[in-house]
């Protein structure tokens, strides 16, 4: 009984390290037409950020609004950099 409990461990522990080793081959596509790991970044006009800034103007002081574009500016600059 010893000796099928033995065999059995290092099957799976075979299969687990195999496992983990393909998982990291999967991470990234190999087609070119896919896209890769970076986001598409949406370029606005200048008119478009200048309304947006006055909006953002009008919110009031410690605006979760503002705070969350201020996180989605960070993304921006990210997704950015990423790419280049």
């Amino acid at each position: 009984m010893m000796f099928n409990a033995g065999c059995w461990m290092r099957r799976l522990a075979v299969l687990a390290t195999a496992t983990s080793l393909l998982t990291g081959c999967a991470t990234v596509g190999s087609d070119a037409d896919r896209l890769g790991a970076c986001p598409p970044v949406v370029e606005y006009s200048r008119e478009f950020q200048a309304r947006a800034a006055e909006e953002l103007a009008l919110l009031p002081e410690n605006s979760v609004l503002a705070d969350m574009l201020s996180d989605y500016a960070v993304m921006r600059d990210q997704a950015r950099g990423c790419i280049n």
